[in-house]
Order: structure tokens, then sequence, then C-alpha cells
């Protein structure tokens, strides 16, 4: 086969497993990592690849939503930072993974965890004081962060963080109430906005 009917092949869901498994030890990076991205990749196969020395070969096995927690959660661990940005961006990372990407000394990886909607509500909860205000303002847009930590963020000192905050379909009324008088003249807005839509979608009894 020609490169680009390896990678074609690489690439389809339909390819059958065997041929999948003899593209794996292609010496073209190329190729592997197609491997890596095909949800239809065996599960033993994703972690043969999920060990390539090749950082591209990584991060695509990081990306695929069919990689089985436990390589999400090892690749988590990852030298490299890239790797370790899509298993925090990955709907199928287990909590355990979660757990270990809050704490990564790279923002880009905390800010994906912050914007992931499947990241646990503890974990999220361990953002709300990171010393970066991308990552607090994500957590304050994620619609799966808890009443609780809304509550804390809306009470940050800075506005882009509440302004998500008083957008957020998730954050309760007792919280918009709040925002509805913040001092930025947006947020309270906003907060009111948010809140009417509330109001307006309620089903009226007869």
């Amino acid at each position: 086969m020609t490169r680009n009917e390896k990678i074609a092949a690489a690439q389809s869901r339909s390819t059958p497993p065997e041929i999948l498994v003899q593209l794996v030890s292609d010496k073209d990076e190329g190729v592997r990592r197609s491997v890596a991205l095909n949800v239809s990749t065996p599960p033993e196969v994703l972690a043969q690849l999920s060990r390539d020395k090749d950082e591209g070969v990584r991060w695509s096995v990081a990306r695929n939503r069919s990689t089985p927690p436990e390589i999400l959660a090892q690749l988590a661990r990852d030298k490299n930072k890239h790797v370790r940005w899509y298993v925090a961006e990955n709907t199928s990372t287990p909590p355990e993974a979660f757990a270990q990407l809050v704490r990564d000394e790279d923002k880009g990886v905390r800010l994906n965890v912050a914007l992931n909607a499947s990241t646990p509500p503890q974990v999220l909860a361990q953002l709300v004081r990171d010393e970066d205000k991308g990552v607090r303002w994500r957590v304050a847009g994620n619609p799966s962060t808890p009443p609780q930590v809304l509550a804390q963020l809306a009470r940050d000192e800075d506005k882009g963080v509440r302004w998500n905050v008083a957008q957020n379909t998730s954050t309760p009324p007792e919280i918009l109430l709040i925002l509805m008088v913040d001092n930025d003249e947006n947020i309270s807005v906003i907060a009111e906005k948010n809140l009417l839509n509330r109001v307006h979608s309620v089903p009226r009894t007869s």
C-alpha cells in the first residue's frame, strides 16, 4: 500500500482489526497517529500506541474517546504536556486521572480540566482557588460545577469569573440574585437575563 492508502485504512472505522494491528508497527508516524485516532482501534492496540516514542502518536491516543480509562490514567502522567492536555480534554477520562491532572504544573492542562463536562465536581472544587484567573473563569462557566463552588466564584475578585457564573445555566437563582446587584453593570444584566429566561421557561399550569 502507498502511504496515502495506509493512512486512509488507518482512519477508516470499517478497517478490519487485523489490518489495524499490522499498521501499528508502520515506521511512518503519520500512519500510527491515524490508527491511534481511530475509534475502532482495538484496546490492546491503543495500549501499545500509548507507549509509542512519537509524542504525536501518544496524544492521538489521548484524544481518542475509545481509549480505555486505564490507558488515559497512564497518559495523565506523560512527560509531554500536549499529551496531558488531550487527556484532560477527553470526556472518557476517569476520575483518578482528573485527580492527577488538577495538580498539573501546566496551566493549559488545568484549563482543559476546568472545561471538561466530565470532570468530577470534587475536582472542579479544587480549582476554585487556582492562581490563574483563566482556569477559574472556565470552572465558573462549566455546567457541571456544583452550586457551592459557583457560590464561591460569585465572590471572585475577577469580574470575568463572576460574569461566567452569571451566565452559567446551572447557577442557582439565589446566586443570580446576588449577582444582579454586582458593581459591574454587565454582570448584573446577564444575571438578570439568566434568571428571567428560567422564569419564562417554566410551563404555566392551568
